[in-house]
């Protein structure tokens, strides 16, 4: 527990010293201009935002090879959003607790299936009904909102205005090593770990950085300079068991790649998916991504979803760009 008044000085010192002006970074659960005034501290901290020229070249994430398809899907101007994951917390309103962004597939809550999915609409290019979806960003501190008491909302510690990204980029890749195989329809994944706060950094996947910056990566919030867009970029695992399309932790039936690129011994590699999320924030450490509320909202919790309900067609124009080296 510690006083909202003093986060707030050290948060308006901070975004002085690196972008020029800022709000500090907070939960607005209470008014810090009143003097005394003690709130519950959820995060961030200020010790989870960098300076992006102070995180050092050389980490672009998962490897890939030449080829690529892209999907165009919008940012999610429609406004689809909810609490719910079907994929881990199936049948529930409000299972994740923290509100989600989707593009895709138009149908995306808590109670879809594989035969809902693929009778939706979607916001996609050539029928891709694929669901994709994604914590939201926030704008947090005092005078960006309050956000509303829904489900996933204030009352779970999830506050100030949304964000709508000003671009997404949902990127299909070739593997470095090897051709890929086609990803089974109704194929289930996830990246990153939603509790990595309070699980460690096992499956954590958080990687954050600046336009302009894409060759550094961070699993801290980046402060851009001169106001430039914070990316969120989220590479999904890439080598499939040739099986199964989920699993009991969603984590077996598809995994990453070693250093080099190479599926594991009995996986086959598959198209990987890259989110690359772009937003533009207020300036100094005053954002942050939607968490469980155990989470403080630290950044290494980001992460997404995804379920491949695209017709067989077109995942093989997929596999075909990118085994020939092409960018569809």
């Amino acid at each position: 527990m510690r006083k909202r008044l003093v986060l707030a000085m050290a948060g308006v010192l901070l975004a002085g010293s690196l972008t020029g002006v800022g709000r500090p970074a907070f939960a607005d659960h209470c008014d810090p201009s009143v003097q005394g005034a003690e709130c519950e501290d959820v995060g961030p901290a200020l010790e989870d935002f960098v300076d992006i020229r102070q995180v050092p070249p050389g980490d672009t994430g998962v490897r890939a090879g030449r080829g690529s398809f892209t999907s165009r899907c919008g940012r999610n101007e429609n406004g689809h959003r909810n609490s719910d994951n079907h994929i881990v917390t199936p049948g529930v309103s409000n299972g994740a607790h923290h509100v989600h962004d989707y593009v895709g597939n138009l149908t995306t809550n808590g109670f879809s299936t594989d035969e809902s999915l693929a009778a939706g609409g979607t916001t996609c290019r050539f029928g891709d009904r694929s669901a994709y979806f994604w914590p939201v960003l926030r704008a947090r501190g005092a005078g960006t909102g309050a956000g509303t008491d829904e489900p996933g909302g204030a009352s779970e510690g999830n506050v100030g205005r949304i964000l709508l990204a000003r671009s997404v980029t949902l990127q299909f890749r070739g593997n470095p090593v090897s051709r890929v195989v086609a990803m089974p329809r109704f194929l289930r994944m996830i990246t990153g770990d939603a509790k990595a706060a309070t699980n460690g950094g096992a499956n954590a996947r958080a990687q954050w950085t600046c336009t302009g910056f894409t060759d550094r990566l961070t699993s801290r919030y980046p402060l851009c300079p001169r106001g430039g867009p914070v990316l969120r970029v989220l590479d999904f695992p890439s080598c499939w068991d040739g099986r199964n399309t989920d699993s009991a932790t969603h984590r077996t039936h598809v995994v990453f790649p070693g250093a080099n690129g190479a599926c594991p011994a009995g996986t086959r590699a598959i198209p990987q998916l890259r989110m690359t999320l772009a937003y533009s924030v207020p300036s100094g450490p005053s954002f942050a991504v939607d968490s469980f509320p155990e989470q403080r909202h630290n950044p290494i919790t980001d992460h997404a979803d995804f379920e491949n309900v695209m017709p067989d067609r077109l995942m093989s124009t997929v596999v075909s760009c990118v085994n020939r080296g092409l960018r569809c």
